[in-house]
């Protein structure tokens, strides 16, 4: 009888907090290895992240603009943010959708199930909506989010990301899954 090829095969002996900040934690696991050897694991822990497609009437999807200091390039983006812990992650969709496009939305769908960003070293999970029915209401970024907006029209905003233009992995994901819901609608 072999071994379930779906099972853990990695045990965790310690864990290790290396660092933390109000965003992530950086834990380091003892662990032995699959092949039975010991080693070490780095886990990088995360909030739910969540993300946003927010659909006007004519079509156009809000986008945020920003500059991302970890790639150090300006990103072109649906509405992300991160759930709190504890608060409910479309609360936090909702939240975000406030402060960085000054909108509300009459109507929440999701958009497929939670998705997994880098599961090679972080627990990150995303979580997407389709946002429809806006109404301004007016932004509040964060001290940290120097923010532009633009709304593009659905079409054009999937041909940036065919062109490479949008590279942000929420983005991509949530505007694919949103062609595909529009789509089947």
């Amino acid at each position: 009888m072999g071994r379930d090829p779906f099972a853990n095969p990695w045990v965790t002996k310690s864990r290790r907090l290396v660092y933390r900040n109000p965003w992530i934690t950086v834990r380091e696991d003892q662990v032995v290895r699959p092949d039975g050897k010991d080693g070490i694991y780095g886990v990088v822990e995360a909030k739910v992240a969540t993300a946003v497609v927010a659909l006007t009437t004519a079509r156009e999807v809000v986008l945020v603009g920003q500059w991302r200091y970890a790639t150090g390039n300006y990103s072109w983006e649906l509405v992300e943010g991160g759930a709190e812990r504890g608060e409910d992650p479309l609360a936090a969709a909702r939240r975000e959708l406030r402060e960085e496009a000054g909108l509300e939305a009459a109507v929440w769908t999701p958009l497929g199930g939670e998705v997994h960003l880098t599961n090679s070293h972080s627990d990150e999970r995303l979580l997407v909506w389709l946002a429809t029915g806006l109404r301004e209401v007016g932004a509040a970024p964060e001290g940290t989010e120097l923010l532009q907006h633009r709304r593009v029209p659905f079409a054009e905003a999937l041909a940036m990301v065919d062109r490479g233009e949008i590279t942000d992995a929420p983005t991509i994901i949530g505007l694919l899954r949103a062609d595909r819901q529009l789509r089947s609608s």
